[in-house]
């Protein structure tokens, strides 16, 4: 049998302000997963857009398609040409899980939920030519799971080739997030076995591991389990985690003992009663500033995460939001417009509220506002987002940050990584049309490694420069139960 699986490309990674480094850092890494279920017979080719031209001239027996909440029409207009051409095309995803009606007028068959169970299950199905049109996930469990055939991908086309996901789902469940839907028939959060987890880190070349779990400090054995395996393989790796888990203290410091070297982290608002609306209660009462001491006292590279259109948040946000990050010396930040996607919380109350502005899927990619604000006019939010990414990431914002740091290497340091990431993107252009960019993997190592490491510096011309760089003398704005302030807040349970 011959089966063609595809990622189409996300709307924003072909719009005007397309920054191919970003859409060229992880393979496929779920459709990877699927095709280690299929036999040694069959013919199987991945094809990833966001990397490669498609090829839609062949007429495979199976096509399966992922598709995100952006990338649906995309994935629609490929389905249906392989549909006209009597090709039997199977869609699944996130987006396909919330809205499976609207996705089934474009597949044979559509897949609800993870596909662990039901991937197996419908390719049985398929070979004795009796599949159904719907298949709904509903038995968790990695146990067993087939490593993700890596073989299939070109390594040279990726930043992170070595990127795995060793758990699915969260423990938390807050009121914007996408997950929620994916997981609602069963367990949403559960993990691999962790000898198997070691094992397909110990196969994989290099140093480098990035981490796409959601929150791999989520189940707390789990993690200590495997970052005491890791412990002696001489990785570096990055992973996401929350606020919660950082002053997991014996934990995060077993997690850097392993090679972490950099964190997302999803600060997402400094106002506590946003955080409470949003149900993201695990940053609740927690001091943001001390978090950010403890990862970078420890050499890990925070990349943080913030949400902005909460109720809460006014025109004021965005400079209070940078002024915070740049002081408290953030390396890389994510900013975000908030997204009702469907399937959420949110989203229903949105919708209660008649809120939601539009349906068109292309425009929820967390650059344009689709609903309506509480506390400014949707064209102010947007202006915000983008001032705020200019305003991080210009050069003086860069500087500011890496002043910061406490020594000359990791000031140095700050500068290559947040200006490589932002500044060069010529370079980044010219390297992945080249089909070069896998070669950038030992110069990321050699970064992150730095991160983890203080040593003295070495009187030279660029420390002599580097010490021009002043440093931040101004106090930093107090953090009091996940608001920014200068003098004492309320608690929410004093608001209410």
């Amino acid at each position: 049998m011959k089966i063609k699986m595809i990622l189409p490309a996300l709307t924003e990674a072909v719009s005007p302000y397309f920054r191919p480094i970003k859409y060229s850092l992880f393979p496929p890494l779920g459709l990877m997963t699927l095709a280690a279920y299929l036999d040694e017979t069959d013919k199987v080719e991945i094809q990833d857009e966001h990397v490669q031209k498609l090829n839609l001239d062949d007429k495979p027996d199976l096509v399966v398609i992922e598709v995100y909440i952006t990338s649906a029409t995309r994935a629609y207009q490929i389905a249906d040409h392989y549909r006209c051409k009597g090709v039997y095309v199977c869609l699944g995803g996130l987006h396909v899980t919330t809205l499976p009606k609207e996705a089934a007028l474009h597949a044979d068959t559509i897949f609800l939920g993870p596909g662990e169970d039901t991937w197996p299950e419908f390719l049985q199905d398929f070979r004795s030519g009796l599949p159904k049109r719907r298949y709904q996930s509903t038995q968790r469990t990695l146990l067993g799971q087939p490593a993700p055939r890596r073989d299939l991908i070109d390594r040279r086309r990726y930043l992170a080739p070595n990127s795995m996901v060793v758990s699915r789902g969260c423990p938390y469940k807050c009121g914007f997030c996408y997950k929620e839907s994916f997981f609602r028939h069963g367990k949403g959060f559960y993990t691999m076995d962790v000898d198997d987890a070691l094992a397909q880190i110990d196969q994989l070349p290099g140093r480098h591991v990035f981490f796409l779990d959601d929150n791999l400090f989520g189940n707390t054995d789990f993690a200590q389990q495997l970052f005491a395996g890791m412990r002696g393989m001489g990785r570096i790796w990055q992973a996401a985690a929350t606020v919660k888990a950082v002053f997991d203290q014996p934990l995060l410091d077993q997690a850097v003992r392993s090679g972490l070297r950099s964190l997302f982290i999803g600060f997402e608002t400094q106002n506590a009663n946003n955080l409470y609306s949003a149900r993201k209660f695990h940053n609740l009462n927690l001091d943001y500033n001390e978090a950010v001491r403890r990862l970078h006292d420890r050499g890990i590279m925070i990349n943080a995460s913030f949400v902005f259109g909460l109720d809460e948040d006014d025109e004021t946000v965005f400079e209070r939001t940078v002024d915070w990050a740049l002081h408290q010396g953030i390396e890389t930040a994510t900013f975000h417009i908030l997204t009702p996607y469907p399937g959420t919380g949110l989203y229903r109350r949105f919708r209660r509220e008649g809120r939601i502005l539009t349906k068109n899927w292309d425009r929820y990619d967390t650059r344009h506002v689709v609903f309506a604000p509480a506390g400014m006019k949707p064209q102010k939010l947007e202006a915000g987002y983008w001032k705020s990414y200019e305003q991080f990431y210009r050069w003086s914002g860069i500087i500011r940050s890496a002043g910061a740091k406490k020594t000359i290497p990791a000031r140095l340091r700050h500068i290559m990584y947040s200006g490589a990431w932002k500044k060069l993107e010529p370079f980044w252009n010219l390297i992945i049309h080249a089909g070069l960019l896998g070669r950038m993997v030992p110069l990321l190592e050699t970064i992150l490694t730095g991160f983890g490491q203080y040593p003295s510096c070495i009187e030279n011309k660029t420390c002599e420069i580097l010490k021009t760089i002043p440093k931040q003398s101004k106090p930093a704005p107090k953090l009091i139960y996940g608001t920014i302030s200068q003098s004492p807040v309320r608690t929410y349970a004093e608001n209410i």
